[in-house]
């Protein structure tokens, strides 16, 4: 069990992460393999398959510089090999602090088929997201580094290979840059979604620890599926309990929108730490992309959520999943950790500024693709209403002080707009050029629903 350390912000909680699988003894490394034998159960609330990544035969057969792997090159991966089913992908690796200079790519296999995709590029940096430096999560001995997961739909067949940079761009002959140790395959199965699943009796009610908190029981109780939207009058008359508003101020917040929580969309409550973590206030919001990729259908985002959520934590090692809410290609909203969704629930979205701030990744890979309208005018009203909570002011700018990352060091007061990429507060292309230029409009939107 991992231990969490209290402080004024913090809990004791406590994780698990996946074993990894045994892989079939004897198997020629460049043939494919039966399914190995996962040490997880895979039942309706979903599976890790983990499987460990070793040196590839170089293509020329010629020695690499290295006496213990002379007919080796640099890159690792696994051939073409049948798996359990599995519908998102990724690659982990030992130390959390070490990025991963190259590329990974990955070809699959639909399920029932013999159809193998094109390779498929994988995000690699990915070290912006996750907790701060310091912090109990952070520092907890779980945390694992990480690709940015790829929704590559229901498959049984996978292949995976990791391609280091050279120490000199402009040299093919120069020596490679190491890859991470401990690089290991992820095949996450989200499991089924919740319409599909027995309705949960008196046994599958947990108290607030387990079945997570929408932080408005007077709406919405703990096994809801579902906060419904508000008129902005009546967010307006709940906002001096939720938001601590002095009574009679003028509450500048937009209505609150529908949001499918957890239990909506299916988050098994056993996999997160049990308790929440909280900052003091909501000063600005981050927009993330959460780079896996456009081909989804919106029946289809819980599954993708899923998928996230199990990566994050088994695959990962964090408490939860790392954004506070999440917003699909039709614009519908989602709960993300847990803790309640009119809370400073601190997450693990923007390395160095996770303090004071809340996360909303759109479900997607926006570099090239723009994102719908649906999804920009959801982010709008998303923080419209969060923001609002706090009284901050979607068009306006605030102080965050760093925590630590590669744009500012530990410390240093940035000042930033209310509504940020996630770029503004790290080195990274996230959320993408396109849904990073749409930002401007939703600022615009959001402080109009507000009433400014």
């Amino acid at each position: 069990m991992r231990a969490f350390l209290a402080s004024s912000i913090g809990v004791t909680c406590a994780a698990v992460l996946v074993l990894p699988l045994a892989v079939p003894a004897g198997a020629a490394p460049d043939t494919p393999t039966a399914p190995a034998e996962s040490a997880e159960p895979s039942d309706v609330a979903g599976s890790t398959q983990s499987l460990p990544m070793s040196y590839l035969p170089a293509p020329s057969g010629r020695a690499t510089g290295d006496p213990t792997r002379t007919a080796e090159s640099a890159e690792q991966g696994l051939p073409e090999r049948e798996v359990h089913p599995f519908s998102l992908v990724g690659v982990v690796w030992d130390d959390p602090d070490t990025e991963l200079h190259g590329t990974v790519q990955v070809r699959t296999r639909a399920t029932g088929t013999t159809r193998w995709s094109g390779w498929q590029d994988l995000e690699t940096h990915n070290a912006e997201h996750g907790a701060d430096p310091g912090t109990a999560e952070r520092e907890s001995g779980t945390v694992r580094g990480s690709t940015a997961p790829l929704w590559v739909g229901d498959s049984d067949g996978v292949a995976v290979r990791a391609r280091p940079d050279t120490t000199d761009p402009q040299d093919r002959n120069a020596p490679a840059v190491p890859l991470p140790t401990g690089l290991r395959l992820e095949l996450v199965d989200p499991g089924k979604d919740p319409q599909q699943l027995p309705a949960a009796g008196p046994e599958g009610a947990g108290d607030a620890g387990d079945a997570g908190d929408t932080g408005d029981d007077r709406t919405a109780p703990l096994d809801a599926s579902v906060l419904p939207a508000l008129s902005k009058a009546e967010t307006e008359a709940r906002s001096e309990e939720e938001a601590g508003l002095v009574p009679g101020a003028q509450p500048y917040i937009g209505p609150r929108p529908r949001i499918i929580t957890r239990k909506g969309w299916g988050a098994d409550e056993k996999l997160r730490e049990r308790a929440f973590v909280y900052t003091k206030t909501v000063k600005a919001a981050f927009i993330h992309h959460s780079a896996t990729g456009n081909n989804y259908t919106c029946s289809q985002a819980p599954s993708v959520l899923r998928g996230i959520y199990r990566y994050h934590v088994k695959s990962g090692g964090w408490r939860d999943i790392g954004y506070n809410f999440a917003v699909d290609k039709c614009g519908n909203i989602y709960e993300g950790r847990a803790g309640g969704v009119t809370k400073a629930v601190l997450g693990a979205h923007t390395l160095g500024f996770n303090t004071d701030t809340v996360g909303i990744a759109v479900l997607g890979t926006f570099t090239t693709s723009n994102p719908p309208a649906a999804a920009v005018d959801a982010v709008a009203k998303l923080t419209a209403w969060k923001l609002g909570l706090f009284g901050a002011d979607p068009s306006g700018k605030t102080t965050l002080v760093s925590g630590g990352g590669n744009k500012f060091k530990k410390g240093k007061k940035v000042k930033l707009n209310v509504i940020s990429g996630h770029r503004d507060g790290f080195a990274t292309e996230c959320p993408g050029a396109r849904l990073y230029k749409k930002l401007g409009s939703a600022r615009t939107s959001s402080a109009h629903l507000q009433g400014r």
